[in-house]
């Protein structure tokens, strides 16, 4: 079974369809390229999904590990480049609460890092991640 449908609405927006469960994303082409970013385009798709494996990644260690990732947002950057358009650069901003231990953030760090998302991307693709540990 196909993972999704993607149908073109016209105006440079598209709506994708997860078969399995219906939900819908509608992406826009960016301001910066003759669109109306209205919604995510397609390469803010793709730095969102990075950030969003590595979380997933981050949880499942957790809970393999009966560790609680009770805080853990992503601030993502998307870099753009021309000649040819591309994403050039993803700055990711990973924020957690600051109970980690020093072995605790290494595997976490680690997970993140090993997401198959990142591993799915072009190796001259830049991706500077930085961790955070905040006190809530």
């Amino acid at each position: 079974m196909a993972t999704s449908t993607v149908k073109y609405l016209g105006n440079l927006r598209t709506e994708a369809t997860h078969n399995a469960s219906g939900l819908k994303i509608i992406t826009d082409a960016p301001v910066d390229n003759n669109g109306k970013g209205e919604a995510f385009s397609p390469t803010d798709l793709t730095a969102t999904s990075l950030a969003s494996c590595m979380i997933t990644i981050m949880g499942i260690t957790a809970n393999a590990k009966n560790w609680s990732l009770n805080y853990c947002e992503c601030e993502v950057e998307k870099i753009m480049s021309s000649a040819p358009r591309r994403i050039s650069e993803i700055n990711l901003t990973m924020k957690l609460d600051a109970a980690w231990d020093k072995k605790q953030r290494s595997i976490l760090e680690n997970a993140a890092k090993t997401c198959p998302v990142a591993f799915s991307l072009h190796p001259e693709l830049k991706v500077n991640l930085t961790f955070n540990y905040l006190t809530q």
